[in-house]
C-alpha cells in the first residue's frame, strides 16, 4: 500500500481542518466558486471528481465480467445488499430520524434536504475505495474487480430511477434532468473513458496500462483532499455555528454503515463464502461512492443546501468506521464455513 492508503485517514482529517479553516478565512473565494456552475452542476467540483473516478475506471477490466459465473453468491450478495437493501434502509432511517426523531429541533425544509443528502448516499454503491479496503482485508482482488464492474454497469441504469423513486417518495421534488445529467457526467461518461483508454493502452504493451496508472495516482490523491477541502470550506460556518447538527447526521449514517455490514456479514455466513470473497462483499455493499452522492446532490439542491451537508457529513464518518469494519473483518480470519478452503 502506498503512503496515502496507509494513511487515509490522517489526510482527510486534514484536509476537513484545512477546508474548514479556508472557508472562515475566505468565504469570498469560496462564494465566488460556488457560483461557477453550468446547467446547475459546479464545474469545480466536477473537474475534481472527474480527477478522482478516472483512474479507477481504467482499471476496471471489464473482461473479468464472464468469471462470475464461477463462485456468483458473493456477487448476488454484492448486488443484493447494494440496490435491494440499502437504498430503502438509508431513506427509512432519514425519514424516522429527521421527519420524527428530529422534528422539535429542525424545519421540515431542512429535514427534507438531509433526508435527500441521505437517500443520494445510500443509492451510490462504493467504487473508487472498494479496491482499497479490499486490500485492507486482502480479499480475492480478481472477485472484487468482477464486483465493481457489475456494480458500474448496473449504477448507469439504476443510479437515477432508484434516487428519483425515493426522492419521490419522501416528497422531494425531483429535477429528472439535472439527475440525468450527474449520472452521465460522473458514472457513464468515466466509464467510458476508462474503458477506451485501458483499450489503447493495453495495445501498447503489457506495462503500459500499469505505467499509466501509477503516473495518474497522484493526481487521484490530489483531487480527493482538493474535494474534502472544498466541500468542508463551503459548509464551514454551518460547521461552526451548528456543530450539533454535523453529530446529528451522523447518527443515522452510523447505524446504517453497521446495520448494512451486519446484513452483507450475515448473508455471507448463510452462503457459506470464504472469508477473501466475503470480506469485500459485505464492504463493498457498506461503503459509499460519496464523490458521486456529493456531486448530485450539489446539482440538485446546490453546494451550501442540507443535501450537500449531509452527504459531506458521510465523507467525515465514512473513513473511520470502515477502518474499524475492515479491522473487526481481519479479527475473523480464522472463520471459514465448513468444506471451503481457506485462500
Amino acid at each position: 500500500m502506498g503512503l496515502f492508503e496507509r494513511w487515509l485517514s490522517l489526510w482527510v482529517a486534514l484536509g476537513i481542518a484545512a477546508g474548514v479553516g479556508l472557508g472562515l478565512w475566505l468565504p469570498g473565494f469560496f462564494q465566488a466558486v460556488a457560483a461557477m456552475e453550468f446547467a446547475h452542476v459546479n464545474l469545480v467540483v466536477a473537474l475534481l471528481i472527474w480527477v478522482m473516478i478516472y483512474p479507477m475506471m481504467i482499471q476496471i477490466d471489464w473482461s473479468a465480467v464472464r468469471q462470475v459465473g464461477r463462485r456468483p453468491q458473493g456477487l448476488a450478495l454484492t448486488l443484493v445488499v447494494n440496490w435491494l437493501i440499502k437504498p430503502f434502509t438509508m431513506a427509512a432511517l432519514g425519514v424516522l430520524f429527521f421527519k420524527h426523531l428530529y422534528a422539535p429541533w429542525i424545519d421540515t425544509a431542512s429535514a427534507n434536504e438531509y433526508i435527500a443528502g441521505m437517500i443520494l448516499l445510500g443509492v451510490a454503491p462504493c467504487t473508487a475505495m472498494v479496491f482499497v479496503w479490499s486490500q485492507l482485508v486482502k480479499g480475492d482482488a480478481n472477485y472484487t474487480l468482477v464486483q465493481v464492474s457489475v456494480n458500474d454497469l448496473v449504477m448507469v441504469f439504476a443510479f437515477a430511477p432508484i434516487a428519483a423513486f425515493l426522492l419521490g417518495v419522501t416528497d422531494i421534488a425531483v429535477p429528472w434532468q439535472t439527475l440525468l445529467l450527474s449520472t452521465v457526467l460522473y458514472v457513464v461518461l468515466p466509464l467510458l473513458a476508462g474503458m477506451a483508454t485501458r483499450h489503447l493502452l493495453q495495445q501498447r504493451g503489457p506495462g503500459a496500462l500499469a505505467a499509466f496508472v501509477a503516473a495518474l495516482k497522484p493526481w487521484s490523491v490530489v483531487g480527493l483532499i482538493a474535494t474534502v477541502v472544498l466541500l468542508f470550506a463551503l459548509q464551514a460556518q454551518t460547521i461552526v455555528a451548528q456543530p450539533l447538527l454535523i453529530g446529528l447526521i451522523a447518527v443515522p449514517l452510523l447505524l446504517q454503515t453497521y446495520g448494512i455490514f451486519a446484513i452483507g456479514w450475515a448473508g455471507a455466513k448463510l452462503l457459506k463464502l470464504p472469508h477473501d470473497i466475503a470480506g469485500p462483499a459485505c464492504l463493498i455493499g457498506t461503503s459509499n461512492f460519496f464523490e458521486l452522492a456529493v456531486a448530485v446532490a450539489i446539482s440538485l439542491f446546490g453546494l451550501q443546501s442540507g443535501a450537500a451537508l449531509a452527504t459531506v457529513v458521510g465523507v467525515l464518518v465514512e473513513v473511520p468506521v470502515m477502518l474499524s469494519l475492515v479491522w473487526w473483518v481481519n479479527r475473523r480470519k480464522g472463520w471459514q464455513p465448513s468444506g471451503v478452503r481457506a485462500a
